[in-house]
């Protein structure tokens, strides 16, 4: 079978040749190198298999464009590299040198049949901060991505087309790609629905998809749900009003056992405050709740925002509005930034449309679904009172505040512990100074969390150069953020002022 990405390419692994000097500890442990390695030789047996399929090859080809591909034939293996890409380009937050090196493996797993030994962890270590292994990641993702015939097609297109055929191997093709986001993010999805609404596919009326929500359901617990909830750091107010909540329900079905009636509760909620404050994680342990509760039948979460529910021509919109409905039928439909469905700055769009729309379908499925929207307080306040659909199915109201310094230091402890890394007290003394500056400057927008986040990657970042230059490296030194690996307070506070940690 031709192809055009037949030829071998540099592997990452040659690269050796420009190491200078030798480490004791390695960054990346053996037994995490031989897990990669598994891995990779499974995904590139389940492709070996679809090769084997010149109806599945045939038919996933006529979606490359034709200048790209010049009348030759792509292999599964080359989908696969370019979906992940995708996926790992989807990820916000800067790379780091572990998420660049999982990339780097699976391309030479999958391009050149290359894969590092768990013997070469020293080298191992010491390639991922070479300029060279810095070139070759542009390189990989610039010359790795296939490209379609149509600009608005689905970009991840293995899974796409494997679930249009009805493909055996879907479900397989589905959990290594959770796969790979979790070697390279430490991300995992709680089940089959949230991962494939993550991909933009509708799986809701497949077996697989149905196995998988069973499993989840039996394996979860209401206790579980607000074990994960109190570990949340602050929110105070919130994990107030979700507490009572469960009390109303409990009494409300406990009445109904008795022959009572009940007036009408409804889980449409508003959520209130800055970004970064943890609305997401709340809504998604909300579903779960609703469930455990019996209120809803799923407890899954489906996640949007306007771009998601709004088109830009007669019809679609309304079109629009179904998918993400179907897709949350059982759990929670959570629209982040709602606010932005009713401003338009250029005149009359389709908001109003999907406003509507959804209204509708809250209507039609009332016994099944939960609707969250969310954003800033004020402008959420004007959205909800702009139509009376709207205020009298959202009448149950979430404050998220802004975390406090002392929050923000716990959320950031919090991110070192899942990354093996810890603070050395003079670093802690630095990030309280930085967080009560950054706190006494906050505005509406500022980034909480999700600004916490940034500043931990970019002290990993300070913390890889700082100790690349070393001759000797031991497993403390690996794990450890000092003094000089945290930014000044005041340069901290001025990027943040500028928007750039923030995002």
């Amino acid at each position: 079978m031709n192809n055009p990405m037949s030829i071998i390419e540099e592997s990452f692994l040659s690269l050796k040749k420009y190491l200078g000097t030798n480490t004791n500890e390695a960054f990346f442990t053996a037994s995490f190198i031989i897990d990669l390695e598994r891995e990779t030789k499974q995904v590139l047996e389940i492709c070996s298999a679809l090769n084997q399929d010149p109806d599945f090859i045939q038919n996933i080809n006529q979606q490359v464009n034709p200048v790209f591909s010049k009348g030759l034939l792509f292999k599964a293996e080359h989908f696969f590299l370019s979906d992940i890409i995708n996926l790992y380009e989807r990820e916000p937050e800067a790379k780091n040198e572990k998420q660049e090196f999982v990339l780097a493996y699976y391309y030479d797993a999958l391009r050149n049949k290359h894969f590092g030994h768990e013997n070469a962890v020293n080298e191992l270590n010491q390639l991922v901060f070479t300029k060279n292994f810095k070139s070759l990641i542009i390189k990989i993702k610039k010359e790795n991505k296939i490209v379609t015939t149509n600009a608005h097609q689905n970009r991840y297109l293995l899974p796409e087309i494997l679930f249009e055929k009805k493909h055996n191997v879907l479900e397989e093709i589905l959990v290594k790609y959770q796969n790979f986001i979790h070697f390279a993010f430490d991300k995992r999805f709680e089940n089959t629905t949230d991962f494939s609404n993550y991909l933009g596919l509708n799986l809701n009326k497949s077996k697989t998809d149905k196995k998988e929500i069973n499993n989840i359901q039996a394996e979860d617990t209401l206790e579980k749900v607000l074990k994960e909830l109190n570990e949340l750091v602050g929110l105070a107010e919130v994990k107030k009003d979700v507490s009572e909540l469960i009390n109303l329900l409990e009494i409300q079905k406990k009445r109904s056992k008795q022959g009572l009636r009940n007036v009408e509760i409804t889980l449409h909620t508003v959520f209130l405050g800055p970004p970064g404050t943890g609305k997401t994680s709340v809504a998604r342990l909300l579903s779960r709740i609703f469930r455990h509760l019996g209120f809803l039948s799923k407890g899954q979460m489906f996640e949007t925002d306007r771009e998601g529910l709004v088109a830009g021509y007669v019809g679609q919109t309304a079109t629009k509005v179904d998918n993400a409905v179907e897709s949350s039928l059982g759990g929670v439909l959570f629209i982040d930034e709602a606010y932005a469905l009713t401003q338009n700055a250029f005149g009359n769009d389709y908001g109003s449309e999907a406003v509507n729309t959804l209204l509708k379908r809250m209507e039609d499925h009332r016994d099944d679904l939960a609707v969250v929207v969310a954003g800033y307080t004020e402008p959420m306040k004007i959205f909800i009172e702009s139509n009376p659909g709207l205020r009298s199915r959202f009448t149950r109201y979430f404050h998220f505040d802004h975390f406090h310094p002392t929050e923000l230091l716990q959320i950031f402890e919090s991110l070192c512990a899942k990354s093996d890394f810890i603070v050395s007290e003079e670093a802690k003394e630095k990030l309280a100074d930085t967080f009560e500056l950054l706190y006494k400057s906050k505005d509406e927008s500022f980034g909480n969390a999700r600004m916490v986040r940034n500043l931990f990657e970019k002290c990993i970042q300070n913390q890889a150069n700082r100790i690349v230059k070393l001759k000797k490296i031991n497993n403390t030194t690996f794990k450890k953020l000092i003094e000089e690996d945290i930014p000044e307070p005041k340069e901290t506070e001025h990027i943040v002022c500028l928007g750039r940690l923030d995002k």
